[in-house]
């Protein structure tokens, strides 16, 4: 069963602030501003724009097979999270 959706991956990697973060709350990922976590919510931040740079290898297209590879770990992520 998936907990994130490939589009919450792609809004994520699409953001051009880095402090853009997918959040998992209540069983949904959602993909938010910085200004929008509140203090509650910062324990529930999966990842930040910024930290999946170094899976994108610089280029300026996003490929879907790095799509499927951030969703791969961002879900192994949650997991870790959740258990």
């Amino acid at each position: 069963m998936a907990l994130i959706e490939r589009d919450c991956v792609r809004r994520l990697l699409e953001s051009s602030d880095p402090d853009t973060a997918l959040v998992f709350v209540r069983g949904d990922c959602m993909v938010l501003s910085d200004a929008q976590i509140d203090e509650e919510h910062r324990r529930l931040v999966v990842a930040r724009r910024r930290d999946l740079d170094r899976h994108l290898g610089g280029g300026g297209t996003i490929t879907e097979e790095q799509v499927d590879l951030l969703l791969e770990r961002l879900e192994n992520a949650v997991r870790d999270l959740s258990g």
